[in-house]
């Protein structure tokens, strides 16, 4: 009797899902299928061709570049983080939580700036850079470190909660069992957060792959060389070369439809995970 209180009649049950599918369709199916059909408008060989053109080509391999050094560099150092806050005191540790949600914060636009008011010709650290022959604004380490900056809450914001919630009992267990710290790492903590773990790094690529704003202001928009995925499709985009644009942003679509996919199967794994864990228990 309460069960049947607490439910919703069923015809506001199905107006709400009705809702959801007409938001998503609109807002995500339709969008997606747009892209893909300017993209191959003109047929399967313009699209093959706009792929394999070299500024697209050189995009491709330097937004790949990027997340290859970018999703690492925060997978190391999200986990270091995310075990110092969930397992131990310290001073500063709310200052630490506090800088790791700041790329949540601040538009990728001013994160791009900052990068160019430290390492820009005119920027704290220009001078000596010029002087000393190394470039980074308008270069590619400047396109690395922007994307680090921007992606390297993901993998640590997924963890944190994770880690506080199971507690430092299987730690204080294995060191008891006479386990050192690294062996308590591997073998207890690390295996207790892998699916949140690759959930977060998931997440992580996504972003590294698409991110348009923070790499727009420190690449310098050169073709072949510091352009990447999304700042190709604009370039394309703004000189009319529409086809050729949604064909470079159809690669985009297929990561975040691969994204998706991964991301529901991580879901799905960490929930069996977690009954499993219940069941044993």
């Amino acid at each position: 009797m309460r069960e049947s209180h607490l439910s919703e009649p069923t015809a506001v049950r199905w107006l709400l899902i009705a809702i959801a599918v007409v938001f998503l369709a609109m807002f995500l199916l339709v969008p997606l299928a747009a892209v893909f059909t300017e993209a191959l408008r003109k047929g399967v060989g313009v699209y093959v061709v706009a792929l394999r053109e070299p500024d697209a080509l050189a995009a491709i391999r330097l937004t790949l570049l990027t997340a290859v050094i970018a999703v690492p560099l925060n997978l190391v150092f999200g986990v270091m983080a995310a075990w110092a806050i969930a397992k131990f005191d310290f001073p500063g540790k709310h200052l630490l939580i506090t800088l790791i949600d700041l790329p949540f914060s601040v538009s990728p636009v001013v994160c791009g700036l900052i990068y160019v008011l430290l390492f820009g010709l005119q920027g704290w650290f220009g001078p000596w850079l010029f002087a000393h022959h190394i470039k980074i604004i308008f270069a590619v380490p400047g396109i690395i470190l922007a994307t680090i900056f921007v992606t390297f809450p993901f993998v640590a914001r997924e963890l944190i909660p994770l880690m506080q919630a199971q507690g430092t009992e299987d730690e204080e267990a294995a060191r008891v069992l006479g386990a050192d710290g690294w062996q308590t790492f591997w073998r207890v903590t690390l295996p207790n957060v892998k699916w949140g773990l690759l959930y977060g790094v998931i997440l992580c690529n996504a972003r590294a792959m698409g991110e348009f704003g923070a790499v727009s202001v420190v690449s310098g928009h050169i073709r072949g060389q510091t352009t990447t995925i999304p700042l190709h499709i604009e370039i394309l985009y703004n000189e009319y070369h529409a086809t050729a644009a949604f064909a470079v942003a159809s690669l985009l679509a297929l990561l975040a439809l691969v994204t998706l996919v991964a991301k529901a199967w991580v879901e799905w794994k960490a929930h069996e995970s977690l009954k499993e864990s219940v069941h044993e228990h």
